[in-house]
């Protein structure tokens, strides 16, 4: 059946020449460490579980990888709550482990790059410690407020109504100082006053630590949050207006204020432009390889694009795109994906590279948020555009989310809950422990428990399986990750369109390259689609590879003007001259 309904192509040009630097049309691997690779027994991931795969990340294809905190920290917040930025967490190993890790990846050819949790520390850390006891040099570390007293009943409460990221409010009050501190995430993690030059200057002293132990760069983690509305005349801070939101209704919630005050502040873009030069500026005096910034912010789409920089100053070479996490789902049609594909492209400043997230670690799996069935077909669009790609760890195997029961569930965000609710809250069944092989404990523990629990699909769903099969998520994954280093996959043209509610058909071409186009069917149905009508394809093209279910193999030849496209399938072909 022919298709009628085509919307006109968008043609966009890569604004960069070509790729000449090591991160750039990046492939990049978040691992949440604590369950990628347990190598002492004791159910948790370490650093010598990460340094131990480090070659089956090279042998996919990756640039580097991303690691979740390694940080001294009571985990109350699994590693975002720091006790000390320059200390490894005991139960992740030593420094003598960590250099080891940095000296195995620069022999396999894999960045390190350190999550970077800049706007709190834990209330154990020193710092706060000080602050609590009014240490001179550290009493402005945090930000303190003596609150307000009600006049009604005459008691103390918190300065504003600002509410904390997991529930309830986001002040809380210190017996020993005899005030309330700001918290925007968990009660033990004090939000840190970038208001005070002595805070920024230790977090760039932060940054050359670890950037003197070799790693290749940082991704800065919850960025919006960096700066509070400074106090008014009044020595007050002033309440954030209510969201109305009707899917919203109780008090306590995040989501229950428009947080006006306490994201997004114009001081938040000087930071991170500051933080781009003090990577620049070790490059340039200690030379290697450009150092790299990505940055995690879940704010306006104008905003995102002011971290690439202003025009004058560099910001994150990365600002992470969100936009496939946040506006499409199940019920996207063809024509969602290619606006928002659009709006990136088009939207991007001069000379900077566009990147695309499509799961981590604070969102449901792929292949649990689209199904099992368009694993393949998400992870073919994510290596397919141009610019940088970011996998999270699993998702190259099609793991799905794991159920976690309230009385396992250990992520706070959860916890803050109640029984009721804390499913839909919780961050732990996409957290749970990577699927090596079909040995006990799916292979990332020789212990007997891990800190969550192992996916019951582990026996016939794993990395070993995977790679032993002749075709496979994984398989499928790899072949994608070699065929995007190609001239016309790296600095190519795009050419995308939305045909009907369901397929979404582009090209990557460079000039004097092969032609690539990409096909990918979100419907339930199978269409037969005639691409010489969109594209200067020859009578016949090649299969390169498509998903698992598809009819096709990889180097089958097809006839190009009736092309099946199958149901929940992508394929990529290739024109043949």
């Amino acid at each position: 059946m022919r298709l009628a309904t085509v919307i006109a192509i968008v043609s966009v040009v890569l604004g960069i020449a070509g790729a000449t630097e090591w991160w750039e049309s990046g492939n990049y691997y978040q691992i949440y460490p604590r369950s990628f690779r347990d190598s002492d027994g004791d159910g948790i991931g370490d650093l010598n579980g990460v340094t131990e795969k480090l070659q089956y990340l090279k042998d996919i294809g990756f640039t580097a990888t991303w690691l979740s905190p390694i940080f001294k920290s009571p985990m109350v917040d699994f590693g975002y709550d720091i006790a000390n930025f320059y200390q490894i967490h005991p139960e992740y190993g030593t420094m003598d482990d960590f250099d080891r890790l940095i000296t195995r990846a620069k022999e396999v050819g894999i960045r390190i790059i350190l999550d970077f949790v800049p706007n709190h520390s834990s209330d154990q850390n020193e710092w706060f410690i000080k602050s609590v006891d009014s240490d001179p040099d550290y009493k402005d570390f945090y930000i303190w407020h003596d609150g307000k007293i009600n006049e009604t009943t005459g008691e103390r409460e918190p300065p504003s109504n600002w509410n904390s990221e997991f529930r309830y409010s986001a002040w809380e009050w210190n017996e020993v100082r005899q005030q309330y501190y700001l918290h925007q995430f968990a009660t033990a993690q004090p939000d840190l006053n970038y208001r005070n030059p002595a805070v920024v200057a230790e977090m760039k002293n932060v940054i050359t630590f670890w950037l003197e132990k070799g790693v290749s760069g940082f991704r800065i983690d919850a960025v919006p949050y960096l700066f509070e509305v400074d106090l008014d005349q009044n020595n007050e801070y002033p309440d954030e207006p209510l969201s109305n939101d009707a899917s919203c209704p109780d008090p306590d919630d995040h989501c229950y204020t428009q947080h006006i005050y306490t994201q997004d502040q114009p001081e938040t873009f000087d930071m991170i432009y500051q933080w781009r030069e003090l990577v620049d500026e070790y490059h340039t005096e200690n030379g290697g390889d450009p150092r790299l910034l990505m940055t995690e912010a879940y704010t306006s789409f104008d905003n995102i694009m002011k971290f690439y920089g202003d025009g004058t100053r560099n910001g994150s070479q990365i600002p992470f795109n969100f936009d496939f996490l946040s506006n499409i789902n199940n019920a996207s049609t063809a024509s969602d994906y290619v606006e928002h594909i659009e709006k990136w492209m088009n939207a991007m400043p001069a000379g900077v590279y566009a990147n695309w997230v499509l799961g981590n670690h604070d969102n449901k799996r792929v292949a649990s948020r689209f199904g099992v069935q368009r694993i393949d077909l998400i992870n073919i669009l994510l290596q397919t555009l141009p610019g940088h790609a970011v996998t999270y760890n699993g998702e190259e195997l099609g793991m799905t989310d794991v159920f976690i029961s309230w009385e396992d569930t250990v992520d706070p965000q959860a916890c803050n809950s109640d029984p009721d609710q804390y499913y839909s809250r919780s961050r732990d069944p996409e957290r749970t422990p990577y699927q090596w092989d079909a040995s006990s404990m799916a292979g990332f523990t020789s212990g007997d428990q891990t800190w969550l629990p192992v996916a019951d699909d582990y026996k016939t769903n794993n990395a070993l399986q995977q790679l032993r099969a002749p075709q496979s998520h994984l398989q499928i994954f790899k072949t994608l990750v070699r065929v995007r280093q190609e001239p016309s996959f790296r600095t190519g043209e795009l050419k995308i369109q939305a045909v009907g509610d369901d397929i979404i058909i582009y090209s990557r071409q460079k000039e004097g390259s092969d032609l690539y186009v990409i096909v990918l069917n979100l419907g339930d149905s199978n269409q037969t689609i005639d691409l010489t009508q969109y594209f200067s394809l020859g009578a016949q093209a090649e299969i390169i590879t498509s998903s698992l279910q598809s009819q096709y193999i990889n180097g089958d030849i097809v006839q190009t003007a009736e092309f099946n496209a199958n149901s929940n399938v992508g394929t990529v072909l290739v024109g043949i001259n």
